[in-house]
């Protein structure tokens, strides 16, 4: 990282930690990764998004707070459920709800700009909760939101569905069918601009719903764009010695 950020003509622009993983699995703790990459880019004054389900993100607070003086870093943490049953049901492994909403909270309350994503909206599992889901951010000082419509790509259809049928059997059928309306009938549909939030009448139901929700609770008036100006690259070996050292002599 440092040595591609060091490039010679590398143009800065907000690198996404946890758009395809969580930056914080458990692992984190031993082998901090996330952290250094953190204090790379904290050096560098490079801005950051950071989505991640995990309260461990607290732990970087000492480097994540400067980083919020100079406008470098936002952090997004997703809430799928209020219900802790379900919750766990779902994401067995992740922080809980009020975990997560208690993390919101720290990390408003410490200068970070945060920012709520209900996702993924699962049809006739999830999606009633918008509004709770939003409320509650809202009271624990989160400034943005966004939501994420459920897709399911190649294996993870197989493994959703197996989930469905042995934790709602009784609605499998509907929340599939309803899945697909969103998506042209497909499973899946990974077309720019349409994977996030669907297409169709119930897609369109979602979003009115969340963008009146959020508009109810000031969320997402201002939203915060993060600051490229403040990159500067460290001096490089011999870029002081040619700065500052004398001629050697003759």
């Amino acid at each position: 990282l440092r040595q591609e950020l060091s490039a010679p003509g590398y143009v800065p622009r907000t690198i996404a930690l946890g758009a395809n993983t969580d930056p914080n699995q458990p692992i984190e703790r031993q082998h901090r990764i996330t952290r250094r990459v953190l204090e790379v880019l904290a050096e560098f004054g490079h801005p950051v998004g950071i989505v991640t389900k995990s309260a461990l993100v607290l732990r970087d607070l000492d480097i994540l707070k400067p980083m919020a003086e100079r406008n470098l870093v936002k952090v997004a943490i997703s809430v799928t459920s209020l219900d802790p049953k379900l919750s766990r049901s779902m994401e067995p492994r992740a922080a809980t709800p009020a975990k997560r909403l208690g993390t919101l909270e720290m990390l408003s309350a410490a200068g970070i700009p945060t920012t709520v994503m209900v996702a993924p909206v699962i049809p006739a599992v999830n999606d009633s909760e918008i509004e709770a889901i939003l409320k509650s951010a809202a009271a624990a000082g989160v400034r943005e939101a966004g939501y994420v419509m459920l897709r399911l790509p190649l294996e993870v259809k197989e493994i959703f569905q197996e989930w469905l049928m042995s934790e709602m059997p009784d609605r499998a059928a509907k929340v599939m069918s309803l899945i697909k309306s969103v998506r042209e009938g497909k499973a899946n549909d990974a077309t720019f601009g349409r994977r996030m939030v669907g297409t169709g009448p119930y897609a369109w139901s979602i979003g009115r719903r969340f963008e009146l929700a959020c508009a109810r609770l000031g969320l997402n008036r201002n939203r915060r764009k993060l600051a490229t100006d403040q990159f500067r690259r460290p001096p490089q070996p011999g870029e002081q010695l040619t700065l500052f050292q004398e001629p050697a002599a003759a």
